[in-house]
């Protein structure tokens, strides 16, 4: 039987993938959605997962890294995506944007990092909040 990271087994509620969301040392055990974004998933559980352009593909804040794993089992990141990925803060052989990602079985257990910074262009200090 899988444990999550606090030692206790994971349930699987109809229609919810567990997954873990990692940033530094803290980690959250997250029951998503089924069809939910990584982006959409991390604002409902108040994970600080900026997402500037509310998932629209016209910023890289949402930038998370994958496993290995996972990223192999997923469809290839659009020119679109690549071009914005080129953008983001900390980029790595497995980074993708959340919004561009839905949760389905493949992330069953998995643990989405998220980097430690984004690259937002915005000035006077405004910081975005959650949608």
């Amino acid at each position: 039987m899988l444990k999550n990271l606090d030692g206790f087994p994971f349930e699987k509620i109809k229609n919810t993938i567990n997954v873990i969301f990692k940033q530094s040392e803290n980690t959250k055990n997250i029951k998503a959605q089924q069809g939910d974004t990584i982006l959409s998933t991390a604002h409902k559980n108040n994970i600080d997962l900026e997402g500037a352009c509310e998932g629209n593909l016209a910023c890289s804040t949402c930038h998370v890294i994958l496993s290995k794993q996972l990223y192999n089992k997923l469809d290839e990141p659009t020119d679109r995506e690549y071009d914005l990925l080129d953008q983001a803060f900390s980029q790595t052989s497995t980074s993708r944007l959340g919004c561009q990602l839905k949760i389905d079985d493949r992330y069953t257990n998995e643990i989405i990092v998220l980097p430690s910074a984004t690259r937002n262009f915005s000035v006077d200090g405004y910081k975005p909040k959650p949608h």
